[in-house]
């Protein structure tokens, strides 16, 4: 795969990260975007690990979490972009398990959109 459709793989998820946000909290940030390129990119190579598909969903959403939080010590200091201080189990106001337990379905979700746009853009580059 190139450059090209890594690029364009980034943005989906980064897209998709950022429009999710908008549809749940009405805002976002670009670091939001960067991180969700970064989640699909990496969302995309569980594919290639030999585990069932539960496990694969598990480990999407600790990709996910561990962007997330790692994103957060980066940008989100003064708890501006967003703040779970106020979330059961929270750590460091940054992830909570409340969040971690929804990006089980969505990694599910990325896989498949990553599978299926891979494949399409692999097509295009024939």
């Amino acid at each position: 795969m190139d450059w090209v459709q890594k690029g364009v793989l980034f943005g989906i998820g980064g897209g998709g990260y950022v429009a999710l946000e908008l549809l749940y909290r009405g805002r976002s940030h670009i670091s939001m975007f960067a991180a969700g390129g970064v989640c699909f990119l990496l969302i995309g190579q569980l594919d290639r690990l030999r585990l069932a598909w539960p496990w694969k969903m598990v480990c999407g959403a600790g990709i996910i979490t561990c962007v997330e939080f790692l994103t957060g010590l980066l940008v989100n200091r003064n708890y501006q972009v967003w703040d779970y201080r106020d979330q059961p189990g929270n750590l460091m106001g940054q992830i909570c398990p409340r969040f971690t337990l929804l990006w089980i379905p969505l990694s599910l979700l990325a896989m498949v959109l990553y599978r299926w746009v891979s494949k399409g853009l692999d097509r295009l580059a024939e």
